[in-house]
């Protein structure tokens, strides 16, 4: 019997500009997630939490806390585009339209740029802009960011299945 290798994301290699990468599933985002985020992040702004404070402002209920957005949009573009990397850094962070329980997010992302890394020859730097979109097609994010990603032959995820004994 063959063993079959699933997906393994995608490698420096395998990125070319202008590609754009949309989530294969989406992520609807729940009450518990957001209050429970909010708690975890020790974030007392009542605009996560309180249904009586947040009918009083203009979004009439409480919004999803912006940290969990981009953890969510983010956590949907790794399979794509992050797999066989590290995050460096993220620039540009915009929140055009609000999120709130009960929403569902998807990710699109496009490869601006590549370059080899001039101190790890192993890794190369991709450079992509990512957008999250809600169910309506409302876009909730858009954000840049540049990720060291692995080369093929050098990745550490090779050979780390262990071997029955």
């Amino acid at each position: 019997m063959a063993v079959k290798v699933g997906w393994e994301g995608r490698f420096f290699e395998d990125f070319e500009v202008g590609d754009i990468y949309r989530s294969s599933m989406g992520r609807t985002i729940t009450e518990n997630d957001n209050i429970w985020f909010t708690l975890l992040t020790n974030n007392p702004n009542q605009i996560h939490f309180n249904d009586e404070y947040a009918k009083h402002t203009e979004f009439g209920k409480p919004l999803v806390n912006s940290l969990l957005t981009i953890a969510v949009i983010t956590g949907l573009t790794v399979q794509d585009v992050s797999q066989n990397g590290v995050n460096l850094g993220w620039d540009e962070v915009r929140l055009p339209h609000p999120v709130f329980a009960g929403d569902t997010l998807y990710s699109e992302t496009e490869v601006l740029g590549t370059r080899e890394s001039k101190s790890r020859p192993a890794q190369g730097i991709v450079t992509v802009k990512t957008r999250g979109l809600q169910q309506e097609g409302k876009v909730v994010i858009t954000f840049s960011r540049n990720i060291m990603v692995w080369k093929r032959d050098h990745a550490p995820s090779h050979d780390i299945f262990p071997i029955a004994q």
